[in-house]
């Protein structure tokens, strides 16, 4: 959660392959944060390389992550 209070942070919590890929595809996150004890160092390798080989898909998916930022933007103004 800290993550997410820098400006210009999308960071997601994934738990599994399917997670980390649709936080790059559909929110076009820039940090991966998996948590030590529950995802082994095998899965969480293959998290990492699922998660960077992902491309952000953009189009509808943009709307979201442009609504993200604006409050963002919004709320850093103070």
């Amino acid at each position: 959660m800290w993550a997410n209070k820098v400006p210009g942070i999308l960071a997601a919590t994934c738990w599994d392959l399917f997670t980390a890929r649709l936080a790059r595809e559909h929110v076009g996150a820039n940090v991966l944060t998996l948590g030590g004890k529950v995802i082994g160092s095998a899965l969480a390798l293959e998290m990492v390389k699922v998660w960077l080989e992902t491309p952000f898909a953009g189009g509808r998916h943009q709307r979201r992550t442009d609504k993200i930022l604006e409050v963002e933007e919004k709320y850093s103004r103070k």
